[in-house]
């Protein structure tokens, strides 16, 4: 529930930190909603994931090449830009952190 709180937020800065008329030009990734648990999930489950969170993680890179197009186009403050960055990377490390903690679970139970 506090990912899809923080995200909400998250997409509301979007909104306000970009003037109207380009605050759909950067799309936000949606973080992946769902994350295996470590004790229970099979392989491929873990790889799926894995490749999810991969795929996320390129969609991150994109946005932020986004917002720094639009910065360079006048269309947003480098504070602007900075604080839509900031925000997205320290949600991709916050997913990438839970993900990391159940593959060791997942490498632990597996030996």
């Amino acid at each position: 529930m506090k990912s899809v709180v923080t995200m909400t937020l998250i997409s509301m800065v979007s909104l306000v930190a970009v003037p109207s008329a380009h605050a759909t030009e950067c799309l936000l990734p949606q973080a992946p909603s769902k994350m295996p648990d470590g004790s229970t999930a099979t392989g491929p489950e873990m790889r799926t994931a894995m490749e999810t969170i991969t795929q996320y993680k390129g969609d991150v890179d994109t946005y932020l090449k986004c917002l720094e197009f639009e910065r360079k186009q006048g269309h947003m403050s480098e504070g602007q830009e900075s604080t839509l960055h900031n925000s997205a990377v320290d949600t991709l490390q916050a997913v990438a952190n839970k993900f990391n903690a159940q593959v060791r679970t997942f490498k632990a139970r597996s030996g």
